[in-house]
């Protein structure tokens, strides 16, 4: 295995936050403008709501790479954002800002889209973390993506850190990913037995007019269609850099694991994808504090124990990879709990939402 082909990019969705109301509010694209004068000018970009601005990486080498890129992101997001009285949070959903106030960003794609799902578009004010993991070839990464579908409950339990909506607790660890259910072609993808059969399903989805292009395709893991990645695109955004991180190690020590087993002949059992959404509900409803179906055992096991499998799993490919203290980190975000666990924390310590948005702004900076 050479660990060099599992390069990494990270994209983050942030929330533009006015100071004083601690409402979303929109940045009329100035984050992005003066954003671009420092960095890339690929680095910040719009979203479809004007209150959410993305921020990627470049191509990373390793986790070392990308943990440089995204602290310098982040603190320079921040900063471009504090100087048009603005701040940025890292939060799955927004705590109590309604999406019916929020203005659509002035662009033809955005408009088509709310064109054709309305309500179901203008409400997806949601925020997600998109990991890409270089791969050799389409096909390798369709065998990977594959085996993969497996393991993105577990992962997606441990950044959950969308607990509340429109000002309501709503008993989910991320609500987020039950926001943007009513999108279509989301979800757990199905398995595909080759590359071939995949073009086969973007070409008949284009020809009857569902896509115009298979970007339109949302699923929680995809195969890029225009880099050589597989695209993990599941997890809530993570409050603090540190998880961020150690979330990208896992999906790049995973897809390092199952390129070693294709090596040796050895296929990661498929399964259903109806068995797999099963486990994403639980982790979505409970986070770390659930239970997943060890569908080889057959039986529920606690999601914690489930996640110890898993590094122990991959392990072989850690130090390969240069992500041993990223890997670590995980475990800190077990005993620590989720960002959803400490928004609940806090809020019910004194029940006010505008303390709550202040403590997501600051933790979204915390050890830069």
């Amino acid at each position: 295995m050479n660990p060099k082909m599992f390069t990494i990019g990270i994209e983050e969705e942030y929330m533009v936050i006015d100071p004083v109301t601690r409402e979303l509010r929109s940045h009329e694209q100035k984050i992005v403008e003066n954003a671009s004068l420092i960095l890339n000018p690929d680095a910040v970009k719009a979203e479809m709501h004007q209150a959410v601005v993305e921020g990627g990486t470049g191509i990373c080498a390793n986790t070392e790479e990308a943990r440089k890129d995204l602290s310098h992101l982040r603190k320079t997001v921040s900063r471009v954002a504090n100087d048009i009285g603005l701040s940025i949070g890292a939060s799955g959903t927004h705590p109590f800002s309604s999406w019916t106030t929020q203005l659509i960003t002035d662009n033809p794609r955005y408009h088509e889209i709310v064109m054709e799902m309305q309500e179901a578009a203008r409400s997806n004010l949601i925020f997600g973390l998109h990991v890409h993991v270089g791969m050799p070839d389409k096909r390798m990464a369709m065998h990977i993506a594959n085996s993969m579908r497996y393991f993105l409950p577990h992962v997606f339990a441990l950044s959950t850190n969308s607990p509340f909506w429109e000002g309501r607790d709503t008993g989910f660890r991320s609500f987020r990913i039950k926001v943007f259910d009513k999108f279509p072609r989301t979800g757990i993808p199905e398995f595909f037995s080759s590359w071939e059969e995949y073009e086969n399903y973007v070409k008949l989805l284009v020809k009857t007019g569902c896509i115009d292009n298979p970007k339109k395709i949302w699923w929680d893991l995809r195969v890029h269609p225009f880099f050589d990645t597989v695209e993990f695109r599941i997890c809530d955004v993570p409050m603090l850099l540190d998880e961020t991180i150690a979330i990208a190690a896992i999906f790049q020590g995973l897809c390092a694991k199952l390129y070693k087993l294709r090596e040796q002949n050895i296929e990661f059992m498929p399964y259903k994808r109806s068995l797999i959404a099963e486990n994403k509900w639980r982790a979505s409803r409970y986070g770390l504090d659930g239970k997943l179906i060890d569908f080889g055992k057959e039986t529920e096991v606690p999601t914690r124990q489930l996640i110890y499998e898993l590094l122990d799993f991959i392990d072989d490919t850690v130090d390969e990879l240069g992500s041993r203290d990223d890997i670590n980190y995980v475990g800190k975000m077990m005993e620590r709990g989720t960002g959803a666990d400490r928004q609940l924390e806090v809020f019910y310590k004194n029940k006010d939402m505008n303390e709550l948005v202040d403590f997501i702004t600051k933790s979204t900076l915390e050890g830069l």
